[in-house]
C-alpha cells in the first residue's frame, strides 16, 4: 500500500494515470502531455510501474503502458477499512461494540 500511495503522492504521475484512464499510450504519446524531459517521464513510469499502477508491453521500438485499475482499487478499498466504523473492537465484556 506505501508504495501505490508514494507513487499517487506526484502531480505528473497522477496526471499519468488520468491520461491512461481514457486508454493505452505509448511513452512517446504521454511525454507529449508534459514540458518535462522524455527521462523524467520515463522516471515516472518506472514508479508507477513498480507500484504495478500500469502495466507495460514492449511493440517493436515503442513501449505502450496500460492502466491497472484493479491495483488502485484494492490498496484504496484496504484503505478506507482503517476508517470503517462498523468494525467491532475487541473489548472486555462486549465483542460486538462498535467504534
Amino acid at each position: 500500500m506505501t508504495t501505490v500511495f508514494k507513487a499517487l503522492s506526484d502531480d505528473t504521475r497522477r496526471q499519468i494515470l488520468k491520461l491512461l484512464a481514457n486508454g493505452d499510450m505509448t511513452a512517446k504519446e504521454i511525454s507529449e502531455n508534459f514540458t518535462i524531459s522524455k527521462p523524467a517521464i520515463s522516471k515516472h513510469l518506472d514508479i508507477l510501474k513498480e507500484a504495478r499502477l500500469v502495466t507495460s508491453e514492449r511493440t517493436g521500438m515503442s513501449v505502450t503502458y496500460s492502466l491497472n485499475a484493479s491495483v488502485l482499487q484494492t490498496t484504496l478499498g484496504a484503505f478506507l477499512e482503517f476508517f470503517d466504523t462498523n468494525k467491532t473492537v475487541g473489548k472486555e465484556g462486549d465483542e460486538n461494540e462498535t467504534i
